[in-house]
Formats: structure tokens, C-alpha cells, sequence
């Protein structure tokens, strides 16, 4: 722990704040300021020469820096807007219309890709929603779901509202038993816990650098199983996925063989700027050892909330929690935005509760004042 708190002095927001929101958003490296101006006197500088010179190839850069922490090759990986722009990408290489088109994910997937998929039933898709316990998801259940008519499991890795991490592997094969694909979502897992795509055999990894990433937003990211690459074609695309593209042919679309074949039109080049000391930091530190540190702290939080008598709405088993663990107090939404309010950033969830989010940044000290801190809000309200 000691070690990795030195990484402190890295994160202005640290001095000023307690910071236990990594979850939503990861603290800013000091850095990305360095890498940002880099861009920005490009910009001033070298005006559209940028993109012959930097900015073109910036997006094989920063995908080749992603694809160590999920497991995954160089060149294996493309650099998207957003995770829903990125499932869109897999949805378009597929056909809905046949009998293969269900797609099955847990009713606790996150909204914005929930809402993606429930618009796919206008050309065919028939969803499954796999109905879960509001913590856990019942991988038996979710198993069963997975049939012969499946086409498509676009499934977080980890739930946003409870850090459950879902069986990846029981899915995968499953899926892959009976013909299905399986998209997942690393958005909660990228950074806080080892992910290995090869080994899993997934065919699709979805993630962003917003979170446990400390890369902020407007950069994600889409790894597709090498075999199947070649073999798709998406209708969601754009002038980057053209093996010639400054020809600026109007009517020859001719794809790249490469993971630019997977981009569509021009990226978010300050945001891949941003990313890159976030990406740069948590390769030097591994993300083994930020999984170590971040199972003892969150164990720690659920020792010192259990015995207060809170309810904890995450796994109890540090084996399938990842890096959040959410407490159910009374009326949680008012102590989040009290806590908030002392310079404590946490974050409130419906159906979870406040969200407690240790990096390898953050000291035990800090998780002991957050509970300080919420214990005199609690005592105040009671009296």
C-alpha cells in the first residue's frame, strides 16, 4: 500500500479533496496537462499538418496501450467515442432477421446500453432480459438464457450498481457451445481487476478511460477476437475505416484490414491526449497490484459498515467484487450530497446507495474520515 500511495503527488484533486468516486470518474493525472498542451501547440503550430504529422495514427497509439490491461494483442484493439457508439460497431455486423437474433444481458447492465439494444427489436432482435437480485447475477440463469436461436451477449464484466463480477468465462462458453457471441463490458473492470480477453476467448471487449482508467471522457475502446475481424463487416462506419482515405472516393468504400476496420468517422483527438497518462500510469503499476490493494480496502469498508449495522448493497465475496461497495443508508442520496458538500466525493445510485470507490491513490485514513464524516451526518439528522 505504502507504494503505491507515492502515485499520490500525481493527482492535484488529492490535495484538496478526498476522492473516493474513481467508479464515475478517475482523478486527473497532473500529466494529462502535459499531453493536452502537446495537442494544443500542435494545433497552434502545425494547424491540419497535425494529422499527417501526429494525430492520424494517435488512435493506434493509444488502442496499442489499452490492449495490455484486457489481455489483448497490439492491433487487436479501436479506439471508439463511447461504449453505446462502440456496441453499435458489433451490432452493425450482424443480421437480425434471421432465427438467430436474440440478444440476452442482466436487467442491471448499464441503462445507456440497455436502451441500445431494446432499439435493435425495429430490425429483428428479440431481447432477453435476465432478471437478477439487485447485487448478483445468477450465472445458472444467465447460462440458460444463452440458447441456440441467441445471437448476441452484450453483458457487463462488472455491474455498475454492486461491483459483481459476472462468471466471463461461463459465459463465453456457453456462448461460443451454442453459436452465440459475447460482448463485454470492462468499463467497471479495466484498471481495477486483471481482464485477459485471449484467455477467455471473448469475441468482443467493450471500455472507456473515464473511470479506473484515470483518462477522463470521450475516449473508448473495442477489442474484436482476430479470427472474426477479418471475417465482419459494419454497416456503423466511416471515412477512418477506409484503406485509403484522404483518396476521398465518394463511391469505392474499400475497409482496412487492420483495427481501424472497426473506427467510423474522425475521433476525439484531445480526449486521446487526456488518456494517455492515465493509460501510461496504470501500466507502470500493474493492475495485480492494484487489485490487491483495492480487495483490502474494500474489505475494509464492509468490516467498518457492517459493524455500524449498515446495509452493504455489494458481494460479500471479495472474489466477485471489484472496486466499489455501496452502503444503503437512510436517505442516501441526502448523506452523498452532504459529503459531497465537505469535499468527500462519493456518488449516490438509485437501488444502490452511496457509492465508495478506493483507487490506489487513496490512504486508509480517507476511508476512515468518510465514515466519520457519515456518522456525524446520520447524528445530526437524528437528533
Amino acid at each position: 500500500m505504502t507504494d503505491l500511495l507515492q502515485w499520490r503527488k500525481e493527482f492535484p484533486i488529492l490535495e484538496t479533496t478526498t476522492y473516493l468516486i474513481s467508479n464515475s470518474l478517475g482523478a486527473m493525472p497532473r500529466r494529462a496537462i502535459d499531453r493536452l498542451s502537446e495537442y494544443t501547440q500542435l494545433w497552434a503550430t502545425r494547424g491540419a499538418q497535425s494529422w499527417h504529422e501526429a494525430w492520424w495514427d494517435k488512435p493506434r497509439q493509444i488502442a496499442d496501450k489499452v490492449a495490455p490491461l484486457i489481455g489483448a494483442d497490439a492491433g487487436t484493439v479501436s479506439i471508439q467515442l463511447n461504449i453505446t457508439s462502440a456496441e453499435a460497431v458489433v451490432a452493425s455486423c450482424f443480421d437480425f432477421s434471421g432465427p438467430r437474433n436474440k440478444v440476452v444481458f442482466e436487467d442491471m447492465n448499464f441503462p445507456s446500453v440497455a436502451y441500445f439494444w431494446r432499439e435493435q427489436q425495429r430490425i429483428g432482435a428479440r431481447i432477453e432480459v435476465v432478471p437478477t437480485d439487485g447485487v448478483h447475477v445468477d450465472t445458472e440463469r444467465m447460462l440458460d438464457a444463452i440458447d441456440d436461436t441467441t445471437l448476441l451477449v452484450p453483458v457487463s464484466h462488472v455491474l455498475f450498481r454492486s461491483a459483481f463480477i459476472q462468471d466471463a468465462e461461463a459465459i463465453c462458453q456457453k456462448a461460443h457451445k451454442v453459436g452465440a457471441r459475447v460482448v463485454l463490458d470492462t468499463y467497471q473492470s479495466t484498471g481495477i481487476l486483471p481482464v485477459n480477453a485471449k484467455k477467455l476467448g471473448v469475441d468482443f471487449v467493450v471500455g472507456g478511460t473515464l473511470k479506473w482508467l484515470c483518462g477522463g471522457p470521450g475516449v473508448a475502446f473495442l477489442y474484436v477476437r482476430p479470427d472474426l475481424a477479418a471475417k465482419l463487416e459494419p454497416r456503423f462506419t466511416g471515412w477512418f475505416a477506409h484503406q485509403k482515405p484522404f483518396d476521398f472516393d465518394f463511391d469505392n468504400f474499400v475497409r482496412t484490414d487492420d483495427s481501424y476496420r472497426f473506427m467510423n468517422g474522425t475521433p476525439n483527438i484531445p480526449g486521446l491526449y487526456a488518456c494517455e497518462a492515465g493509460l501510461d500510469i496504470i501500466g507502470q503499476i500493474g493492475v495485480e497490484a492494484i487489485r490487491s490493494n483495492s480487495m483490502r480496502q474494500t474489505a475494509k469498508i464492509i468490516e467498518m459498515a457492517q459493524s455500524r449495522g449498515w446495509e452493504v448493497t455489494a458481494p460479500l465475496i471479495a472474489e466477485v467484487r471489484a472496486g466499489t461497495v455501496a452502503l444503503d443508508l437512510p436517505d442516501s442520496e441526502n448523506i452523498c450530497n452532504r459529503l459531497i458538500a465537505q469535499d468527500i466525493l462519493v456518488d449516490y445510485r438509485p437501488k444502490a446507495g452511496v457509492r465508495i470507490s478506493p483507487h490506489f491513490y487513496t490512504s486508509d485514513e480517507e476511508i476512515d474520515a468518510a465514515f466519520t464524516a457519515i456518522e456525524q451526518i446520520m447524528l445530526v439528522k437524528a437528533l
